[in-house]
């Protein structure tokens, strides 16, 4: 296919609610912020312009979260791309390694404002939801003070509510990171920026709908000449539309589902292919590399 078809999809229906509550809370936690550490999983789709807008110039710190599942040959941050002022970072070594270096650094070039008499370093962590800034921060305590975590992770967008309290992440300097809840553009440039959150967690599964989500990532993959699932699935050739994979998905696997069916004499119960289950599988495998490496700008 040479263009993906969205059918006239509204990316407002993708969206429970507004999410201003978090942004109102972001401002409030800003007073006490001398930097921002932003967590991208896709470069430019995964930048939310109404953060920046909100929460004026700070030292400005952009951590790209999966790098090692990302196309080598797509790098499409470049040193203009970085919003707000701040500067792109590719890290190359391990995250929790630079972090605390990179913004000591920036703090300590940059004006403090009211806040120049103080010794301690208070970062706050923003990005969009499910892209990783919970597990940066348990990082970055178990590197520097040989902690637990102090904040609840998981797969799915939505775990970090609020705004939650200063968390210790380093002694020397001493700093604080704050945790903040992934936050939306109340409005979208367009459908495929939404795709692309969603192929990468941002929203969930079922708001988009997890054929469209996996027919979208197979126009992707096959757009980028990336056939890694040939091979991994067992097909015979490259598919150009999703329902040939996941039937051959759901037979391979033994994917079925029990469908009751009305009939003249009755209800039947019958057993058919269960393409839900083929696909979230398919959008799975994606999320955790099976694929080859992707990126999705």
């Amino acid at each position: 296919r040479e263009r993906f078809e969205f059918g006239g999809r509204d990316v407002a229906s993708w969206f429970p609610r507004h999410m201003a509550k978090g942004l109102r809370q972001m401002r409030l936690a800003l007073r006490r912020a001398d930097c921002l550490v932003e967590r991208r999983h896709i470069p430019l789709s995964g930048r939310n312009p109404a953060l920046l807008e909100a929460l004026g110039i700070r030292p400005h710190v952009l951590v790209l979260n999966k790098m090692d599942l990302a196309d080598p040959r797509r790098q499409p941050v470049s040193a203009g791309a970085g919003p707000g002022g701040g500067q792109p970072w590719c890290h190359r070594q391990p995250v929790p390694l630079q972090v605390v270096p990179m913004v000591a650094r920036l703090v300590a070039d940059g004006p403090r404002y009211h806040r120049a008499e103080s010794s301690e370093h208070n970062i706050l962590v923003i990005g969009v939801p499910n892209v990783g800034k919970s597990s940066l921060i348990n990082s970055l305590r178990r590197l520097h003070l040989k902690k637990g975590k102090a904040t609840a992770v998981g797969g799915e967008p939505g775990i970090t509510k609020a705004v939650l309290s200063r968390i210790q992440v380093c002694e020397k300097p001493l700093m604080y990171l704050v945790d903040t809840p992934g936050v939306l553009p109340p409005r979208l440039g367009d459908v495929e920026t939404g795709m692309k959150l969603a192929l990468c967690g941002a929203i969930r599964d079922h708001l988009v709908g997890e054929d469209v989500m996996a027919d979208y990532l197979l126009y992707t993959l096959n757009k980028q000449q990336q056939f890694g699932y040939v091979q991994r699935y067992g097909l015979g050739q490259p598919c150009d539309h999703i329902e040939p994979l996941l039937k051959h998905m759901a037979l391979a696997q033994g994917r079925t589902q029990k469908v009751k069916v009305l009939t003249g004499t009755g209800n039947v119960n019958m057993m058919m292919l269960n393409y839900p289950a083929a696909a979230y599988e398919f959008l799975r495998d994606f999320r955790a590399g099976h694929l080859g490496r992707v990126t999705l700008d």
